[in-house]
């Protein structure tokens, strides 16, 4: 049986200055399906779901809804219509529980909450689609991976007829990811529309019922799921360019210990150790990979190796020296740079221009500023030196980094944390939501610099990525480490019993 058309886009153009963003579009979407749009970061997939969501207006172009033409005002006429969508970049206020920022304006708070009744209803919903959440606990103290849980929490509480989720399994594990996805099918199933957004070819061919590709703001190319491949999603997202891979050269035999961490314990946000006797070193020209599912001491082991969380107890030495109480500023200036998880939260100032980004931890040095005032042109001349070197597209760096896409906006973190040459790289999650050409691009960044001699500590949860980038990693699971290998003398499943807590 056909399934009904539900929503249907036409020739849909949106520029911003001199960027156009969604180039004519015409997109269709069923009743009952899983429809995916894929595409590099900056083709314009976000875009184009910020115009069904309300939050941008188009050029030109119409949208039809259950036949009828609509104009959608704002977010809030989408959900009353019943469009809802999860953004990659969280939309929460921290310091408010789970409940109150599920329940928010959602029309069901009156004057006075009744807790008891959130939380026993995010309860219901948590059980039911198998996503759980602390409803008491505050959003700040949540890792990524359990914030993404809790935004898309907010859209099933809504149940919406059409759900739009940008890269819904970027945060989560392997098996969250794959539960979530049971859901959607489910929900699918029973006659609900899900888009998704995502840069991952294997989960697009799986999940999806009819895949769109966009490039350059133009659908390239679109297909039934059955008749996909990888080679070609892979023509259509990247065209026929390829992928320029850095090899890795082995470790020189006398290189020298860089730094050491022996028996760190550090408290989470919560007061609660999230590492535990934690110890390990790191060598000079090495790829050292930290593995384990979010929020098992991932972000406190960066952040307390960053300076930017205290230690409870333990030693952290770098070239022979104790560095345990410096602080963040200090360790910069011994040559420490940091990746963050969450790129514009603690990476990058989205309100900020690429100039003012690029210079943020060297504007008090003379070749940026003299008696107090800035060197605009050295610092325009840089900003375009970086732009150029890493192929950041944007448009202009007078603009604010939040219109920028995901990766280009990485590839500007990247960039001003090696510019000055560190000798040790803190990369949590460096590719997350990332397209396959804005990976490779980060990832060979990231190689340069450890065959130049600095060390880097790769945080991931994508065993393809470590098994690709590192020398040695980790696992850390329940605040522990369970084991150190080789990736040259270990394999997936071994690293994946590590990670769910086994022993050898």
């Amino acid at each position: 049986m056909e399934k009904s058309v539900i929503l249907e886009m036409k020739d849909i153009t949106k520029r911003f200055g001199k960027t156009l963003a969604n180039d004519h579009i015409n997109l269709r979407l069923y009743q009952g399906e899983i429809h995916a749009l894929l595409g590099e970061n900056g083709a314009g997939k976000s875009t184009l779901m910020n115009i069904l969501l309300g939050i941008y207006k188009p050029n030109s172009g119409e949208i039809f809804y259950k036949g009828k033409r609509v104009s959608i005002k704002s977010p809030k006429h989408a959900v009353e219509l019943g469009i809802g969508m999860v953004h990659q970049h969280f939309e929460f206020i921290p310091t408010l529980s789970v409940a109150e920022n599920i329940f928010l304006g959602i029309g069901q708070c009156k004057f006075i909450l009744n807790k008891k009744n959130m939380e026993e209803t995010i309860g219901r919903y948590a059980e039911k689609f198998g996503l759980a959440v602390d409803p008491a606990a505050k959003v700040w103290q949540l890792s990524v991976g359990e914030q993404q849980r809790v935004e898309i929490m907010k859209l099933l509480c809504r149940d919406c007829e059409i759900m739009i989720l940008d890269e819904p399994s970027a945060v989560l594990t392997p098996q969250e990811s794959k539960e979530m996805f049971r859901t959607l099918r489910k929900m699918a199933d029973e006659g609900k529309t899900v888009i998704f957004i995502s840069h991952k070819m294997s989960e697009v061919m799986e999940h999806a019922d009819r895949i769109t590709v966009l490039k350059g703001g133009k659908v390239e190319d679109e297909m039934l799921a059955k008749d996909a491949t990888v080679e070609r999603l892979t023509k259509a997202v990247i065209g026929l360019r390829s992928l320029e891979k850095t090899v890795r050269s082995p470790i020189k035999e006398n290189s020298s210990l860089l730094l050491e961490i022996e028996h760190l314990c550090v408290h989470n946000d919560k007061g609660i150790d999230a590492l535990k006797d934690v110890s390990f070193s790191l060598r000079q020209g090495e790829i050292f990979a930290i593995a384990g599912v979010a929020g098992n001491g991932q972000r406190e082991l960066a952040e307390a190796l960053a300076g930017l969380r205290k230690v409870k107890s333990g030693c952290i030495r770098m070239n022979g020296r104790d560095i345990t109480k410096y602080n963040a500023r200090q360790r910069m200036e011994m040559g420490i740079s940091f990746i963050p998880e969450d790129r514009l939260q603690m990476g990058l100032i989205p309100g900020m221009n690429m100039k003012q980004n690029i210079i943020l931890k060297k504007f008090r040095e003379p070749e940026y500023s003299r008696f107090g005032f800035l060197r605009n042109k050295s610092i325009k001349a840089v900003t375009e030196k970086y732009v150029e070197t890493y192929d950041i597209k944007n448009g202009g760096i007078e603009l604010p980094v939040s219109m920028m896409s995901g990766g280009n906006q990485q590839k500007l973190l990247v960039a001003r944390e090696i510019q000055c040459d560190p000798v040790l790289i803190i990369a949590a999650y460096p590719v997350r939501g990332l397209d396959i050409g804005a990976s490779e691009a980060i990832h060979r960044i990231l190689m340069e610099q450890r065959n130049r001699g600095a060390c880097v500590l790769l945080i991931s949860e994508e065993l393809d990525e470590i098994f690709d980038m590192s020398d040695r990693v980790a696992v850390l699971c329940d605040g522990k480490v369970m084991g150190i290998r080789n990736t040259s003398e270990t394999d997936y499943d071994e690293i994946g019993r590590l990670m769910s807590g086994e022993t050898a």
